[in-house]
């Protein structure tokens, strides 16, 4: 599997989310081709699933020969804007429900959306914790720099309710777009310390220190997916969400530290 960057995310998806495809040989240019005759499969996925989806595509394609499935990661927030602006793709998951009610009521999915996964907080430093970061009571300190996702990706708003419970007071230092970028900037020593979800910190491996987000430990946000009204590939979007609540998919994302419904 390769990450890329397509003609499809930089002409015809506003913010140009990078692009994970599936198979398919390589054009001079290093872009995936589909073969001749095979089916596509789009899905606009939240930075969260970057890593689990990767991996379910492999399975997917393995179970649907001919299939090509490419993904789109990026803030919910960004690709709920692009479905509702008729992007093309067939499948919106977001991390958060808020977000998919809002892509529901701009009519940019068909049915019902389902709950397929949920995850959590946690704060996480850099490896060596040059900081000092024992708990998030450590997020007031002047001398700690922490980032946090923008308030309007699932990531942030639930950040800020985590802080508010935590009774941390102190503005972090920036607020990056979504999850991976918070990830980003705690792995490159930018940052003393991050609140990211715990599927992120178990992905980042020993990149990262790991601590639990004291009173926090309700705030769950739950993953729903939905076919987009301007999909294509109904037949397949509906394979794809059949194999979120399946039993291998769902020992998948629990491999990966979600829990499922």
């Amino acid at each position: 599997m390769r990450r890329v960057r397509t003609a499809l995310a930089v002409a015809l998806l506003a913010a140009a989310p990078a692009l994970t495809a599936c198979g398919g040989p390589t054009d001079a240019s290093g872009a995936s081709e589909p073969a001749s005759g095979s089916q596509e499969l789009t899905v606009l996925a939240a930075a969260s699933l970057t890593e689990v989806f990767d991996a379910l595509g492999e399975q997917f394609e393995a179970d649907n020969p001919g299939v090509t499935v490419t993904f789109a990661f990026d803030s919910s927030a960004t690709l709920a804007t692009q479905a509702a602006e008729g992007a093309p793709a067939d499948v919106l998951a977001t991390a958060d429900e808020r977000t998919m009610e809002d892509a529901v009521a701009a009519d940019a999915v068909t049915g019902t959306p389902t709950v397929f996964a949920e995850n959590r907080l946690v704060l996480v430093t850099p490896a060596d914790n040059p900081g000092g970061v024992r708990g998030v009571e450590d997020l007031a300190r002047e001398d700690v720099d922490y980032v946090v996702c923008v308030p309007s990706a699932p990531c942030g708003d639930l950040a800020a309710r985590a802080l508010e419970v935590a009774g941390v007071d102190a503005d972090a230092a920036s607020q990056e777009v979504d999850v991976k970028a918070v990830l980003a900037k705690v792995t490159a020593d930018e940052a003393d310390a991050g609140i990211v979800y715990a599927t992120d910190a178990l992905a980042a491996g020993d990149q990262v220190q790991v601590l639990d987000l004291a009173g926090a430990e309700s705030l769950i946000t739950s993953y729903p997916v939905a076919v987009l009204a301007q999909a294509e590939a109904n037949d397949l979007a509906a394979r794809w969400i059949e194999l979120l609540q399946s039993a291998p998919g769902r020992d998948v994302l629990r491999d990966a530290g979600f829990d499922t419904p």
